[in-house]
């Protein structure tokens, strides 16, 4: 076994710090809080992809805006979970270990379907509604690659279960 690094024993603190565990101390809190960062996440992109096609500005400062927030969000999602999809493996125990693999497979088989249903949708569109795909390429490759990375994130937040109450 590998022993722990300085950064593996920090992060490993920084994840299972309960400073902010009211925010997640319940199932409606962390359903709030990752309803919360997929609409962050939602709009961050929308901001960012308006920037591909106009010379407009104010997407990048919509951009500015939602990512302190995002950050946060994302930060009380790790802490719920502390750490699950963040820490090295040789920091988690054998449960932490076989619930990331749980995770990464519901969020994976999500994605995939997903990602199924939007190549349908596209292929009908562009056969059944003539619709031209030129310049949608890379934001919708974007968002695919984007839903596919933080997918595991929601489910492991969406699956963690409350503390036992202390008596």
């Amino acid at each position: 076994m590998t022993t722990a690094t300085k950064y593996d024993r920090r992060m490993y603190a920084i994840m299972n710090d309960r400073a902010a565990a009211p925010m997640y101390a319940t199932a409606t809190r962390r359903r709030a809080v990752i309803g919360a960062h997929l609409l962050l996440t939602a709009a961050g992109f929308a901001a960012w992809a308006v920037t591909l096609f106009s010379d407009a500005r104010w997407p990048l400062f919509a951009v500015l805006a939602v990512l302190p927030l995002w950050v946060v969000a994302t930060g009380v999602i790790n802490g719920a979970t502390r750490g699950l999809l963040e820490l090295r493996g040789r920091m988690l125990d054998e449960r932490q270990l076989a619930e990331r693999d749980r995770v990464h497979g519901i969020a994976h088989r999500i994605t995939g379907v997903l990602l199924l249903l939007a190549a349908v949708g596209a292929g009908a569109a562009g056969r059944f509604g003539d619709v031209r795909f030129d310049g949608l390429v890379v934001p919708v490759l974007f968002a695919a690659l984007t839903v596919h990375w933080l997918m595991p994130l929601w489910v492991a937040g969406l699956r963690i279960q409350d503390d036992p109450a202390e008596n």
